[in-house]
C-alpha cells in the first residue's frame, strides 16, 4: 500500500550525466536483494497474532482439526502473510544501515536521485500465490528490477514508475508466491510561496479494488462493497472477503446515516488545501461499516462520540467528489 517520502534535492540542476537513460535502463533484470531467508519459520504464534489483528476467524489458520477437515495437513498461514515472514524486524530498522550489494538497491536509488527523482510513493502491489504456507515452512525472498518506465507526468510531479519482482521460495527452492511491487519515484513540485493560491486537494489513490467507490461518489452514491458469498459488507474495499475468502463481490448503496465513532482535530501538519484545524472522523454507518471522512458544518468543540451525522458531498477544485458528513438536523448546534 502506502509510503510517501519527500527529501530535498541538494544541487539538482535537471542535467544528469551523459548516458543517464542507458544507465537507468541497465537496471532492468538486475538483482536488488539477493536471496534472503526469513528470520523465523512459519509458526502458529505469529499466525495467531496476525489473524487476531485482522479479525480473521477462519479456523484453518488456528485449528489443526478444522484444517484437516478441509483436506489440509494442518493449519496454514493466511496467504497475505507471505511478505510478513521476510520483513527485517524492528532491530534491523534501528541498526545502522549496511551497504547493499554493488549495483543493488542503494545504487538504483542513487541513480534516481541523480535524475532528480528524490521522492517516492508506493502505487501497486500485486501478489500471485502458488501454494499455502504450512507451519515449519521457511521462506526466503529475492527481489529483481522488472522495469523502469520512461519519464511520466503525474499529479505528484514528473517521475518514473519502478517495478520490482519479489520471488518467495520455500526451503527447497520452490516458488510459493510472487509480488510485483511498483513505486513512483518523482521530482517534488517546488513549494508554493506563502501568498500563493491554495493548493489543490490531494487526490486519492484509485485502483481496481476501490474504483467503484469513487465512481459512485461522482454520482453522489455512497457504495459499500458486499461479499456475494456470505453477504458481509466491508470497507475499505479489497479483493477478498475476510470472512469467507470469496473473491466475488457486488455493492450496496448506503443510506447516508451514521454516528461519530471516533474523531480527531488536526492542527498539524498544515496543508494549503485545507483550512486548519480540520475534523477527521471515523463514522460508523447505519449499515455497520466504518468510513474515515471529514466532518463539516460543526465546530470541533461541538463534536461528541455517538453524535448522529448524515452524508454530504464535497467537490474539490473541481474534482474529485468525496463523501463528508455533517450533523444530523436534530443535532446541528
Amino acid at each position: 500500500m502506502s509510503g510517501h517520502d519527500e527529501r530535498p534535492r541538494p544541487g539538482y540542476d535537471e542535467r544528469p550525466r551523459p548516458g543517464y537513460e542507458e544507465r537507468l535502463q541497465g537496471f532492468t533484470g538486475r538483482e536488488l536483494r539477493p536471496l534472503t531467508r526469513a528470520q523465523d519459520p512459519v509458526n502458529q504464534p505469529m499466525i495467531r497474532h496476525w489473524t487476531e489483528a485482522m479479525g480473521d476467524t477462519n479456523p484453518v489458520y488456528t485449528d489443526a482439526a478444522a484444517a484437516r477437515a478441509t483436506g489440509r495437513a494442518g493449519v496454514v498461514a493466511p496467504a497475505s502473510m507471505v511478505q510478513a515472514w521476510t520483513m527485517r524486524g524492528y532491530a534491523a530498522t534501528v541498526a545502522p544501515p549496511s551497504p547493499s550489494a554493488p549495483g543493488g538497491f542503494d545504487a538504483l536509488v542513487a541513480l534516481l536521485d541523480e535524475g532528480g527523482y528524490t521522492s517516492v510513493v508506493a502505487t501497486d502491489s500485486a501478489f500471485t500465490f502458488l501454494r499455502e504456507l504450512e507451519t515449519g515452512d521457511h521462506v526466503a525472498v529475492r527481489e529483481t528490477v522488472e522495469s523502469v518506465s520512461a519519464e511520466k507526468r503525474t499529479a505528484l510531479g514528473t517521475g518514473r514508475f519502478v517495478t520490482t519482482l519479489k520471488t518467495y521460495t520455500d526451503r527447497h527452492g520452490a516458488t510459493v508466491a510472487t509480488q510485483r511491487w511498483r513505486t513512483l519515484r518523482f521530482r517534488p513540485a517546488p513549494a508554493a510561496p506563502p501568498d500563493a493560491a491554495a493548493a489543490p486537494r490531494p487526490r486519492p489513490a484509485v485502483n481496481r479494488d476501490n474504483a467503484f467507490f469513487f465512481e459512485g461518489a461522482e454520482r453522489h452514491r455512497l457504495l459499500i462493497q458486499r461479499c456475494t458469498g456470505c453477504q458481509t459488507l466491508r470497507h475499505p474495499p479489497g479483493p477478498c472477503c475476510p470472512g469467507c475468502n470469496s473473491l466475488e463481490w457486488d455493492t450496496v448503496e448506503a443510506s447516508g446515516e451514521g454516528r461519530v465513532y471516533s474523531f480527531v482535530v488536526s492542527h498539524h501538519p498544515r496543508h494549503p488545501a485545507f483550512t486548519s484545524p480540520y475534523l477527521v472522523a471515523v463514522v460508523e454507518l447505519a449499515e455497520g461499516t466504518r468510513l474515515v471522512t471529514n466532518l463539516t458544518g460543526v465546530a470541533p468543540d461541538d463534536v461528541t462520540i455517538g453524535m448522529p451525522v448524515v452524508l454530504d458531498w464535497l467537490t474539490a477544485d473541481p474534482d474529485p467528489t468525496l463523501p463528508v458528513f455533517r450533523p444530523a438536523p436534530t443535532e446541528a448546534p
